[in-house]
């Protein structure tokens, strides 16, 4: 390894003082000042990270096998209760979905196909999307989210973008 000269070292010294590490994670090299003239640089294993820790269950939405997504995937699955969303405030559609999972869980339903409606940018004053939006925070804060096993993308002909499945977890 050779030493850099003093013009280079000069110019090193200047452009190591103008950057700022993008991350705190080492990068693979080091420099070393040796001397006031004399900077060598060295490679450096950067530091081991940390194992990742296995992350706790999620919340709704992710405990379902592969066999129940390759069914609601290819649309294989009937819904066993409809909701439709269309025509709803963001109120009265929070409480129709709390009910509907409420008759769902009661009825031993497994799926309910829910209706929310395509996301279609609007100019303002018309917010169009603002339900869908919310559907995914509502579940996970609702009274009824430990029965939820599963929300996913509606099939194509149960709806597609503009509905989702919510299936439920088997009645003990």
């Amino acid at each position: 390894m050779r030493s850099l000269s003093p013009d280079e070292a000069d110019l090193w010294a200047r452009v190591a003082a103008t950057i700022r590490p993008l991350s705190r994670v080492r990068t693979g090299l080091q420099a070393i000042e040796e001397s006031p003239k004399t900077i060598i640089v060295k490679a450096v294993k950067p530091a081991p990270r940390p194992r990742p820790q296995p992350s706790p269950p999620k919340g709704v939405g992710a405990t379902l096998d592969g066999t129940w997504d390759r069914r609601l995937g290819a649309g294989s699955v009937n819904p066993d209760r409809v909701l439709d969303l269309h025509g709803m405030n963001l109120d009265t559609a929070w409480r129709a979905i709390d009910r509907a999972l409420e008759q769902s869980i009661a009825a031993g339903d497994r799926v309910l196909l829910l209706i929310t409606g395509h996301h279609r940018p609007g100019a303002p004053p018309i917010e169009r999307g603002r339900i869908r939006g919310a559907v995914r925070d509502w579940l996970a804060a609702s009274r009824h989210a430990p029965r939820i096993a599963a929300v996913r993308g509606a099939h194509r002909r149960h709806g597609g973008g503009g509905s989702l499945y919510i299936v439920l977890r088997r009645s003990r």
